[in-house]
C-alpha cells in the first residue's frame, strides 16, 4: 500500500533531488549561507540529501560587517557543531573605505559589502554553481527567475534570457566563466519553511523569536541597536519592546515586528494570518522601484 506524501515531504523530495543534481552536474558547487531562517532550512536539506556523509561542497558566508552579532555566534556555532566547511568572505575594499550603511546609505552599502563582495568570492574560489535560499513568494523579481538560474561571467542575471524547466528538468550546461545560482527553496512558501522547522526541529537565531530588546524608531522601522556603532538621530530615543524578526541582513537596515510569538509554535500560528511580505522589513527593498531586481541583475542573491 503506498501511502500519500504530505506537502511539505513533496518539498523536502523536490530540494533534495535538486542539490543532488547539483552536486553531479557541476564541477565546484558552493552554498550561500547568510545564517536566516531559510538558510537553516537549506542547511537542514543538504545534510538530509547526501547523509551519512557531509554535502560534497563548502558553505559561504558573505559577511558585511554589519550582521547582528547573534547571528555570527550562531554561525560560528552550527559550523563547529556539524563540521562542514565554512568560508568567510569580506570585501576588505569596502572596509578599507569605511562603506557602511549610515553614511552610505543601504543602497551603496549592500552593492559594495554584499553583490560586490559575492562575486569576488564567486571568482575566488571558481564556484560554478551556487545554492540560495530565496524563495518566489518572497518578492515579485524573484517569483518569475528559475530554479536554475544562469549568470554570464560577469554574474549579471538576464530576465529575458531564463532557460525553461519542463517536467522538472534542468539545464545544467554552462561554459567557461559562466555560473548557475541554484535555488532549492523556490517552491517553498514563508508559512511551508517555519512548519517544517518545527516539525525537524530545525535550529535557528534567537532574534526570530519575540524578546525585550532595545529598538529605534526610524523611517517606519523599529531598528535593533545592536552595537554603539549605531548613533542616535536628534529626537530619537532607545525603549524595550517586545519584538521578533522576520528576516534577517545587516542589523541597521532590517526592522523587528512588535509580536509576543516566542515559541515555534506561535510563530507559525501568526504566520497563519499575516497580510504582508516578510521583505517589508528590509530597508533595501525600498531603495527604489525595482530595487531587488536591479541588485540581482548586478550579481545579488
Amino acid at each position: 500500500m503506498t501511502t500519500a506524501l504530505t506537502h511539505l515531504q513533496r518539498l523536502e523530495a523536490e530540494s533534495i533531488h535538486i542539490f543532488r543534481e547539483v552536486a553531479a552536474a557541476f564541477a565546484k558547487p558552493v552554498m550561500l549561507y547568510s545564517v536566516g531562517k531559510d538558510s537553516s532550512v537549506l542547511m537542514h536539506l543538504a545534510m538530509k540529501a547526501f547523509y551519512p556523509a557531509k554535502p560534497p561542497f563548502p558553505f559561504l558566508h558573505v559577511d558585511t560587517t554589519w550582521k547582528f552579532r547573534e547571528m555570527i555566534a550562531f554561525r560560528d556555532q552550527m559550523a563547529q557543531k556539524l563540521g562542514f566547511d565554512l568560508l568567510v568572505h569580506v570585501n576588505e575594499d569596502g572596509v578599507r573605505d569605511n562603506i557602511n550603511p549610515f553614511d552610505h546609505g543601504s543602497n551603496t552599502h549592500t552593492h559594495v559589502m554584499k553583490t560586490v563582495a559575492l562575486r569576488q568570492a564567486l571568482d575566488k574560489y571558481g564556484f560554478d554553481a551556487a545554492f540560495g535560499g530565496a524563495r518566489r513568494d518572497e518578492e515579485k523579481s524573484r517569483a518569475k527567475e528559475r530554479i536554475f538560474s544562469f549568470r554570464n561571467a560577469q554574474h549579471v542575471w538576464d530576465p529575458k534570457n531564463q532557460r525553461p524547466e519542463m517536467w522538472k528538468i534542468f539545464n545544467t550546461r554552462i561554459a567557461s566563466g559562466e555560473s548557475i545560482r541554484v535555488f532549492p527553496l523556490s517552491n517553498w512558501t514563508e508559512l511551508d519553511i517555519w512548519q517544517y522547522i518545527l516539525q525537524e526541529n530545525i535550529p535557528i537565531v534567537p532574534l526570530y523569536f519575540a524578546k525585550e530588546r532595545p529598538v529605534v524608531e526610524r523611517d517606519g522601522m523599529l531598528i535593533l541597536r545592536d552595537d554603539e556603532r549605531m548613533k542616535l538621530r536628534p529626537g530619537e530615543t532607545v525603549e524595550n519592546r517586545l519584538v521578533r524578526f522576520r528576516t534577517l541582513g545587516c542589523y541597521p537596515l532590517t526592522g523587528a515586528i512588535e509580536s509576543d510569538a516566542d515559541t515555534l509554535e506561535a510563530i507559525v500560528g501568526e504566520m497563519l494570518t499575516a497580510r504582508t511580505s516578510e521583505r517589508q522589513g528590509r530597508l533595501i527593498d525600498r531603495d527604489e522601484a525595482g530595487s531587488m531586481e536591479k541588485k540581482k541583475r548586478e550579481g545579488y542573491f
